[in-house]
C-alpha cells in the first residue's frame, strides 16, 4: 500500500483540513490587533502577516503546520491517512504562525524531522475574504520519496505576485519507508476543499503543482484510478517528471525490502505472514534504525492495483487518465544531475552501461543493444553527440525526465484538451553550476527560480543565495507565467507585458509542437523565447514512450 502523497490529496480535497498548527497553543487575546486569524468552525487558527521582498504594495496572510488529516501514529503508522475529528469547536486559538515539521527524511537521525508530519502550508492575499474565490495552487516538493521539505518551497512571491489574487499551499507527505512500506504484510493491510474558502479560495479551482517526484506525483494524481472517478483538481504543473520503477507489493524485491527494513528495526520476521503490530510499537530510534538499513531511494511508489490500476506509463498511453489543463517540462540538462559521473567518467558505451543503465535494472542485453543502435553514434556523420557524456546524459534525461511531458501533452491534446503547454527551463541554478560547471542547466534549475532566492532553507541539496538583478527579473517572469496558468489556465493571459506569449503546445497552426525557454539576459530583459520541439528529439521521445516504454513492465 502506498501511504505518501498520493492518497494525500484525495483527502485533502474531501476533507480540507486546512489548518491547525504544531506550535503551542495561545490565548486570543494575546494576538496582536493585526494578526491574520481564521475560524474554520471547529477550531481557530492565527498566522502571521508578512510583506514580501519587492512587493511592498501585497501583504500575505501565513498559516502553517497545519495537519490535514490523524497524526500517523501508533495503529496508524504504515495505513492510509485518516480523516481528522472535526466534532465540537475548541475557541482556543492555535499559533500557526510556523512551517510545517519536515516528515522523517532518508538518512534518517534521531530528532530530525517528525513523524506526526500530514500538515500543510498557506499563504494568502492578506485582503482576502470568504468571498473571494481565489485559485489555488497546491505545491508538491520533490526528493526522490525519501527527502524533501516544504520550508524550500515558499509561496510568498507567488501570491504576492499576482494581479488579481491567489492562494498558495503546500504539504508535507510522509517518505521512504514510512510512507512506501510495501510486502505482503503492509499489502494485505491495508477529501481539502471543504474548508479552502475560509482562506478565500475557490474550490472548483484547483492547481497541482510538482517538480521531480513532485511531478512524478502530479502524474499520479492524473492517472489515479485509471481517470474512471475524475480528478479533485482543474489544472496541473509536472516539472522535471521524475520516478523509476514501481514497486510489485508482492514481488520478492518487494518482500525482501520489507525484511531488512523489519530485521533492522527490531521486529524480525518468523514468517513473511506476519503483522505490522510489532513495527506500529517499535519507538521512532527504531523506526529511524531500519530506514538507514535500506538503501536510499530503494523505496518507491506501489503498484496497488486500486489507484493505480496499471502502470501509470501504461495509463496514460491507454488514454486511462483525468483530462486536466496541462503544463509539463523539464530542465535542459536534466539528464546530466543522473548521469551518475563527469564527463571524463564516459570513454565508450560500456560506461553507459554501467552507470546510467542501473537506473532501469529491469533493462535487458537486447533492449540496451536496441538504444544504442537508435541513437547516432559518437563523432559519426551528422550525430549530434560529440561525446561519449554527451549521448550518456541525453540517454538518461530521455528516459523520464525529457519525454514522460510530451507524452501526457499529445495524448492531453487526443482527448480534446486545448489548454496544454509545455517549456524546457533554461537558465541554471547558479549555486549548483559554481560546484559543477559541467551539469549546465541542471536538475531543480527551474525551482531556483521559481522560489525565492532568499531563503536559507535548502531545496535540492542548493541553499539559495539572492537574486541578482537579472534573475530577479526572470523569476519574475516565471512566477507570471506559472500563476496565470492557476487562475485562468493560459499561462500567457495574466504574463508579463514584455513576456514572449507562451503558446499552447501545438502552436497557433495546430501542427508543430510549441514550448517556451525561460532564459536569462541581462539586467532589463531577459532572453526567453517560444521554439519548435527539435525532429529528432521528437523521434527519440517517440522512441521512449512508447516502442520502449509499452515493452517494459515496471515503468
Amino acid at each position: 500500500m502506498t501511504f505518501g502523497t498520493f492518497y494525500l490529496l484525495e483527502l485533502i480535497v474531501a476533507s480540507s483540513h486546512l489548518c491547525a498548527a504544531f506550535a503551542s497553543p495561545g490565548s486570543a487575546n494575546a494576538l496582536l490587533s493585526d494578526t491574520p486569524v481564521v475560524d474554520l468552525g471547529y477550531a481557530v487558527y492565527a498566522g502571521n502577516a508578512t510583506t514580501p521582498t519587492g512587493q511592498p504594495n501585497a501583504p500575505v496572510a501565513f498559516f502553517g503546520g497545519i495537519p490535514y488529516a490523524k497524526a500517523p501514529l501508533g495503529d496508524l503508522r504504515f495505513r492510509a491517512p485518516q480523516e481528522l475529528d472535526e466534532s465540537g469547536h475548541n475557541s482556543t486559538v492555535v499559533n500557526a504562525m510556523y512551517f510545517v515539521p519536515p516528515c522523517v527524511q532518508q538518512p534518517a537521525a534521531s530528532g530530525v524531522g517528525s513523524e506526526d508530519c500530514l500538515r500543510l502550508n498557506v499563504w494568502k492575499p492578506a485582503n482576502g475574504t470568504t468571498d473571494s474565490k481565489f485559485p489555488v495552487a497546491v505545491y508538491i516538493y520533490g526528493g526522490g520519496f525519501y527527502a524533501g521539505n516544504t520550508e524550500g518551497f515558499p509561496l510568498y512571491d507567488w501570491v504576492a505576485q499576482h494581479p488579481s489574487g491567489i492562494i498558495g499551499v503546500s504539504i508535507s507527505y510522509r517518505l521512504n519507508a514510512l510512507g512506501f512500506l510495501s510486502g505482503s504484510a503492509v499489502h494485505s493491510d491495508g477529501n481539502f476543499n471543504r474548508h479552502i474558502s475560509k482562506f478565500g479560495g475557490d474550490p472548483d479551482q484547483i492547481t497541482i503543482v510538482g517538480e521531480s517526484a513532485g511531478g512524478a506525483s502530479v502524474i499520479h494524481q492524473i492517472v489515479a484510478y485509471g481517470g474512471s472517478r475524475g480528478a479533485p483538481f482543474q489544472r496541473a504543473i509536472a516539472q522535471s517528471i521524475g520516478y523509476g520503477s514501481l514497486i510489485d507489493p508482492l514481488s520478492a524485491s518487494a518482500e525482501e525490502l520489507f525484511a531488512n527494513f523489519s530485521s533492522a528495526a527490531g521486529c524480525s520476521m518468523g514468517s513473511k505472514n506476519v503483522d505490522l503490530t510489532c513495527l506500529r510499537n517499535a519507538s521512532l530510534d527504531n523506526i529511524i534504525t531500519g530506514i538507514n538499513a535500506i538503501q536510499t531511494g530503494a523505496i518507491a511508489p506501489v503498484l496497488d492495483g486500486t489507484f493505480f490500476p496499471d502502470y501509470p506509463s501504461h495509463l496514460m498511453m491507454q488514454g486511462h487518465f483525468s483530462e486536466v489543463d496541462f503544463i509539463g517540462g523539464h530542465c535542459t540538462n536534466d539528464g546530466r544531475s543522473f548521469a551518475s559521473g563527469k564527463p571524463s567518467d564516459f570513454v565508450t558505451d560500456a560506461d553507459i552501461i554501467a552507470r546510467v543503465f542501473p537506473r532501469w535494472p529491469y533493462l535487458t542485453n537486447p533492449t540496451m543493444q536496441k538504444l544504442f543502435e537508435f541513437y547516432p553514434a559518437v563523432n559519426a556523420s551528422g550525430s549530434p553527440f560529440h561525446t561519449e557524456y554527451d549521448l550518456a546524459w541525453t540517454m538518461a534525461q530521455d528516459a523520464i525526465f525529457g519525454c514522460m511531458d510530451q507524452l501526457l501533452a499529445n495524448k492531453m491534446l487526443a482527448k480534446g484538451k486545448k489548454n496544454v503547454f509545455t517549456f524546457r527551463w533554461n537558465a541554471p541554478n547558479p549555486v549548483l553550476l559554481a560546484s559543477s560547471p559541467w551539469e549546465g542547466v541542471m536538475h531543480t534549475s527551474d525551482l531556483y527560480f521559481l522560489f525565492n532566492g532568499t531563503t536559507s532553507a535548502p531545496n535540492a541539496g542548493a541553499t539559495f543565495t539572492p537574486f541578482n538583478q537579472s534573475e530577479a527579473l526572470l523569476s519574475k517572469e516565471a512566477i507570471a507565467y506559472w500563476t496565470s496558468f492557476v487562475a485562468t489556465g493560459n499561462p500567457s493571459t495574466q504574463r508579463r507585458e514584455t513576456s514572449p506569449e507562451w503558446q499552447s503546445f501545438t502552436g497557433s497552426g495546430g501542427t508543430s509542437r510549441h514550448r517556451i525557454v525561460p532564459t536569462l539576459e541581462d539586467e532589463t530583459t531577459t532572453a526567453t523565447v517560444l521554439e519548435a520541439i527539435p525532429e529528432f528529439e521528437v523521434e527519440r521521445c517517440a522512441y521512449w514512450m512508447q516502442d520502449w516504454i509499452t515493452a517494459q513492465t515496471k515503468v
